[in-house]
């Protein structure tokens, strides 16, 4: 593990797995059973809960929660302050609560405070602009934006519009 630099003030459960050349940073807290691929980073304040799994060569920017049902795959970039939900009814106390599983799929990436509501997919290379809310899943190679995000256009694997979706 002499490849995998965490920093002093990160904590990491001696049960998570971090993969070869991962960079954990300040404050960061990495629960047990967690799964967090190589060559990822892990920026401040970053909170991966347990049983999440990060895939390889992600970039998870500051002040990111990422619940446990969340998985994310290889490639994937997730911005600053974005929020992650796990629970489609959240209380305080409830005793038939149940995490919803959650899927971001290789190559996406969420802009800095978008929400992502539990329960959706976003496919392969797709592309959540900053702050918007998406509360369904979004196909491979699309960008979404708003509250609630729509489909805007169609992008290539580097997020370059190659159809424009209009006012869907």
């Amino acid at each position: 593990m002499s490849d995998i630099f965490v920093h002093p003030s990160a904590h990491v459960d001696p049960r998570a797995r971090i993969g070869a050349g991962t960079r954990v940073w300040i404050n960061v807290q990495v629960r047990e059973n967690a799964d967090i691929g190589a060559d990822c980073i892990l920026s401040k304040d970053v909170y991966i809960d347990c049983n999440v799994t990060v895939g390889d060569r992600c970039k998870v920017q500051n002040s990111v929660s990422v619940y446990q049902g969340v998985s994310i795959g290889n490639d994937v970039f997730v911005g600053p302050n974005v929020a992650f939900t796990n629970d489609r009814v959240p209380r305080a106390f409830n005793s038939e609560w149940k995490i919803t599983p959650t899927r971001i799929m290789d190559g996406a990436s969420i802009g800095a405070n978008a929400t992502i509501v539990c329960g959706v997919t976003i496919g392969e290379y797709a592309m959540v602009a900053a702050g918007s809310v998406v509360t369904k899943d979004v196909p491979p190679y699309t960008l979404v934006m708003g509250n609630p995000a729509r489909s805007k256009a169609l992008i290539d694997r580097e997020g370059n519009k190659v159809q424009d979706l209009g006012n869907a």
